[in-house]
């Protein structure tokens, strides 16, 4: 079995869980999208996008030796309504599990890196850039999200097991 096999049931596993998550958008009054738990947070209607364009940064990861933001930016995901932005979700995801199943073994052990003009962010393997910089960073951006529902009164689905919404906890 391949590295990539290994990582497609994860990768399934946390794409089902963000889309749960950003679909509970929908049960969000329209005028809390600039709601932030705090003045260095994120407002909903920037964080929500950014998470569902993460898996862009998966497939670039696995596609690509580097990433320059100075250079190139990942084109930022339409956040029109919840609809719109789960349809570029659900592109963006099928983009990244595509690259994930063509990734050979080798490739994993790749250097990659993440700069800013002159400025090294990141240089590791492929590997970590993938954990690090994709599915840890869209793990931790979710995490978030479920605070913001919660600070809304929005019921918080479940990633790994049942929610004090479900529970009742």
């Amino acid at each position: 079995m391949s590295l990539s096999q290994l990582f497609l049931p994860e990768f399934d596993a946390e794409m089902k869980s963000t889309r749960t998550m950003l679909e509970r958008l929908e049960r969000l009054p329209a005028d809390r999208l600039d709601f932030a738990p705090h003045a260095k947070s994120m407002p909903l209607r920037k964080l929500a996008p950014h998470l569902a364009n993460l898996p862009r940064i998966g497939a670039i990861v696995l596609t690509a030796p580097a990433l320059d933001f100075g250079l190139k930016r990942p084109a930022p995901l339409p956040f029109g309504s919840v609809a719109e932005l789960l349809a570029g979700f659900d592109a963006v995801a099928a983009a990244a599990r595509q690259a994930l199943t063509q990734a050979a073994d080798a490739a994993w052990s790749e250097t990659w890196k993440l700069s800013f003009h002159t400025q090294l962010l990141f240089e590791g393997t492929r590997l970590s850039a993938y954990r690090r910089l994709f599915l840890n960073h869209l793990i931790h951006h979710r995490a978030q999200l479920g605070v913001y529902l919660r600070l809304n009164d929005v019921p918080v689905p479940p990633s790994y097991g049942p929610t004090a919404d479900e529970t009742g906890f």
